[in-house]
This record gives C-alpha cells, structure tokens and sequence, in this order.
C-alpha cells in the first residue's frame, strides 16, 4: 500500500501542478481539502481525471461515497486497491 500512496500522491503533485512540494510532504492520512493539503473542487475535478486515466477507476462527481474517497491519500489508496480487486 506505501508505493500505491507514493504513487498517489506523485500523481497529486504533477496533475496539480504544485509547485515546492514534494511526496514526502504530504502525509497520507491528512485532509486533502480545506485543512492539511488545502486542495479545492477544480482539484478534485483534475485529480479524479488523472485517477481514472491512471488507474481506470471511476467516481460519481458529487456523491458521499466519492467524498469519502477524497479524504486523503491513505483513502484513495483504498478506493484503488480495492477496485483493482474487482
């Protein structure tokens, strides 16, 4: 599961384009939104393009489940290993 984070999270920084910050600064478990990374929903509309082109997972743009996919990366982590299962 900690190289599917690092891949994650890699794929945060390059699909976001953020700049000054790298994997090991973002911890898997923090909030994605608002608090710890501060992302926004023009973000999480890019982040979820680049996880479905990545990984071939796919998400309902505004449903509690995706929400809950989105918390963090140790989440998204998760969501991917257990669509990958199915």
């Amino acid at each position: 599961m900690f190289q599917l984070e690092k891949e994650i999270k890699e794929l945060i920084i390059s699909a976001l384009t953020l700049e000054d910050i790298g994997p090991d600064d973002i911890d898997a478990s923090s909030p994605l939104f608002v608090e710890g990374l501060g992302l926004d929903s023009i973000d999480a509309l890019e982040l979820g393009l680049a996880l479905q082109k990545r990984y071939g997972v796919s998400m309902s743009a505004d449903s509690e489940e995706t929400r809950k996919h989105f918390r963090s990366v140790s989440a998204l982590a998760a969501f991917i290993a257990s669509s990958r299962k199915n």
